[in-house]
């Protein structure tokens, strides 16, 4: 089973202290009955996987590792099967001693528009919601964060997580909880909240950015990617089923609609960094992640709109303050 208390104790002395009053006995109750059907072997997976430890290792330009002496071909090839049932990897991709982990999203190209338009991460306690497999949790440490924390509820994600720290050589300046942001006490600990494609998948998204808004210290940053549409701000999109074939999405507001958002949840100096449409450069198919993405999800005859018809993946990147 993921050992978790190498982060209790790293947390035990700091201003996340307190959190230990709840935490533990949500790790064991998710340990003793929520474990997914496919969890035993994920996990083993994981554990057959080698601790590797690199002689190069690169977290500032992307998650790269390497070794002085290059793996045989057996032990890459091993590597190289034991990731591939962890699959789908959605969210990357990874370069590790050969093995390029080709994932869905090119996460990447998100970090570079986000990381221009934040306070710099050096020395900062961060939290990320939805992290997926941990991506930009890496990135962050490249950046100089002092503590990386993640939190997603997919139990795949952090299997996946698990599995690049054992080769990242078991680095603990990051770590991936199996919590929703719902779960969490109001910490009041984070210099700087994540929320990357999060909030449209929430039934009701204030509430969310209150949530988001109760994990920061005082002058304490949010960065928040989400979907937008093009609108002034009295504009919000409210998809009927599906939205690009995704059943869980519930309200897509406009930039400018947004940035009022955070303003009624007490933010200051909202600020709307960036607008990006979606490419299918950005979001594919690929060897690990083999069912439908981003071009089946489009209008076929028309890019510009989803199957169902609604204006094609807009995303913002907006930045705020905790006063």
């Amino acid at each position: 089973m993921i050992d978790f208390g190498k982060f209790y104790q790293q947390i035990a002395c700091g201003p996340l202290a307190h959190w230990l009053e709840t935490l533990p006995a949500q790790v064991a109750t998710w340990q003793r009955d929520a474990l997914h059907g496919q969890f035993k072997q994920w996990y083993n997976s994981l554990d057959n996987l080698p601790a590797l430890v690199p002689d190069q290792l690169d977290l500032l330009h992307s998650v790269s590792a390497q070794s002085a002496e290059p793996l045989s071909d057996g032990q890459r090839k091993r590597i190289e099967q034991l990731l591939r049932t962890l699959m789908p990897w959605r969210k990357g991709p990874f370069s590790l001693y050969g093995i390029d982990i080709d994932t869905e999203w090119r996460s990447d190209l998100k970090w570079d528009r986000v990381l221009p338009h934040i306070t710099p991460l050096a020395g900062r306690t961060i939290l990320d919601v939805g992290c997926g497999s941990g991506y930009h949790l890496w990135r962050m440490v490249g950046a100089g964060a002092q503590l990386a924390v993640g939190i997603d509820p997919t139990q795949l994600f952090l299997c996946q997580f698990e599995a690049v720290r054992k080769l990242l050589g078991g680095d603990n300046r990051a770590h991936v909880l199996p919590l929703g942001i719902e779960q969490m006490p109001a910490l009041n600990a984070f210099d700087t909240v994540f929320s990357m494609g999060v909030l449209y998948h929430r039934r009701s998204p204030l509430d969310h950015l209150w949530q988001l808004k109760d994990q920061l210290v005082k002058e304490g940053e949010l960065v928040l990617e989400t979907l937008v549409v093009e609108g002034d701000e009295n504009t919000v999109l409210v998809p009927g089923e599906r939205y690009a074939q995704m059943r869980n999405v519930y309200f897509i507001p406009s930039g400018p609609a947004l940035k009022n958002w955070l303003e009624k949840c007490g933010f200051v100096d909202v600020k709307i960094a960036d607008f990006s449409v979606t490419t299918v450069e950005e979001q594919r198919r690929t060897a690990w992640m083999e069912t439908e993405s981003l071009a089946d999800f489009l209008d076929p005859d028309d890019a510009t709109k989803t199957r169902e018809g609604y204006p094609a993946p807009l995303r913002a990147v907006l930045v705020a303050r905790k006063p």
